[in-house]
């Protein structure tokens, strides 16, 4: 029989029954810290992309964090109201008792028939006198109303009572046009009083009316906004 003569392999060093544990060796630290900064990487690309979609899907979502600016809030003063008792009305016809009872903190005080505006063809005419308190420190406000038969007759009334107006106290010192539902139904022209320091004339159309409101220059334009004629 032959006998091998090769040389034999040498045993080895990790003893019998054990792997060569060379190529098993566990990771570094700085693998370690590799992987996870692949992984931070990938996680914080996954919630950005989330965020994104959100803020596209609810637009809402991206101001969630930001302070709303507050409401501005806007304070309207209420009108002020009479402190005194109109009088009994003694208003007979239709137009007389669309007049008012009390305009602001002025109430009536006094009304009557009138025919100041008898030569400009008024077919009634009413005077009426409004004031804030009781006595002679009152403030007053005296309003002549007339109504004419058609829009024509009125027009030319205001152009005659304007002009006379104008010519007693000076030119107009405010004018526009008189609206109602936001359609203009004639004009106004406040004009000043020579006689009175301190009080002016507010002269109106309405259609077919035609009204004189004589007053404290301080308050006449807020008494003929709020007078409903």
């Amino acid at each position: 029989m032959s006998q091998q003569t090769g040389r034999q392999r040498p045993a080895s060093q990790d003893g019998p029954g054990l792997r060569d544990s060379r190529h098993g060796r566990a990771p570094s630290s700085a693998v370690y810290a590799r992987r996870r900064l692949v992984a931070l990487g990938v996680l914080l690309a996954l919630l950005a992309g989330v965020v994104g979609f959100a803020a596209l899907v609810w637009p809402g979502f991206a101001r969630a964090g930001e302070a709303e600016a507050p409401a501005e809030v806007t304070v309207t003063e209420a009108p002020p109201t009479p402190t005194i008792e109109p009088v009994e009305r003694s208003a007979s016809t239709e137009f007389a008792k669309v007049l008012p009872d009390a305009v602001l903190q002025f109430a009536l005080r006094s009304e009557a028939l009138t025919d100041a505006y008898g030569d400009a063809g008024a077919i009634e005419g009413h005077e009426l006198t409004y004031a804030d308190g009781e006595g002679d420190a009152a403030s007053t406000v005296t309003v002549l109303a007339g109504q004419w038969g058609n829009d024509d007759e009125a027009e030319v009334a205001y152009d005659e009572l304007l002009e006379a107006a104008v010519a007693a106290g000076g030119e107009p010192t405010t004018t526009g046009d008189v609206e109602v539902d936001g359609k203009p139904v004639g004009t106004y022209a406040v004009t000043p009083v020579a006689a009175a320091a301190g009080t002016a004339t507010v002269t109106w159309r309405n259609g077919t009316a035609v009204l004189q409101a004589t007053g404290p220059v301080d308050q006449i334009e807020k008494f003929y906004t709020a007078f409903p004629l």
